[in-house]
């Protein structure tokens, strides 16, 4: 059977596919390791999106968001960091509810240690193609992935809405 409705994009979406198909089969498993501590793919991303909010302020929900993962997954990815020694959590001062979160020392070795190595063996060959299209390309390819995310299911049911919170 010919899958017409693809048109001339079946290349990109079997290339997306097979791309999430593997990352999606290692994406919670702990095999990456430094120091004696291994960690997966779920729990680096949040490290990255923890130090990357030092400079944003966003709240704990909006960062779950952006990773398009659901609240109740991101906390206990949070609590495994915390468990791992490498991220710290406190309560803002007068609120119970309201939680800081902060990478520590550690936390910042492994990732410094991992963005060079995955920058090495993973996204150089990516980015040097991507470096082929002009910006706005870029941007119209990011645009075409973000798309695709806002019609899944699991955003739908998860935010109800095609908005960050």
């Amino acid at each position: 059977m010919k899958l017409e409705w693809m048109g001339e994009h079946r290349e990109v979406v079997e290339a997306l596919i097979h791309y999430c198909n593997i990352y999606a089969s290692v994406y919670r498993t702990e095999k990456m390791h430094y120091e004696g501590i291994s960690y997966s793919y779920a729990q680096i991303q949040v490290l990255e999106y923890l130090l990357e909010n030092e400079e944003r302020g966003e709240n704990m929900r909006t960062i779950a968001h952006r990773l398009g993962i659901h609240r109740s997954n991101f906390t206990k990815i949070i609590n495994r960091l915390v468990e791992k020694g490498l991220v710290e959590k406190a309560n803002l001062e007068g609120s119970r509810r309201d939680i800081r979160i902060t990478v520590n020392d550690l936390g910042r070795r492994l990732y410094e240690e991992y963005a060079e190595r995955i920058l090495r063996t993973h996204f150089s060959p990516m980015f040097r193609d991507l470096d082929k299209l002009s910006p706005e390309a870029r941007s119209y390819v990011a645009d075409a992935l973000q798309d695709a995310m806002r019609g899944s299911d699991y955003h739908q049911s998860e935010y109800g809405t095609d908005e960050a919170p």
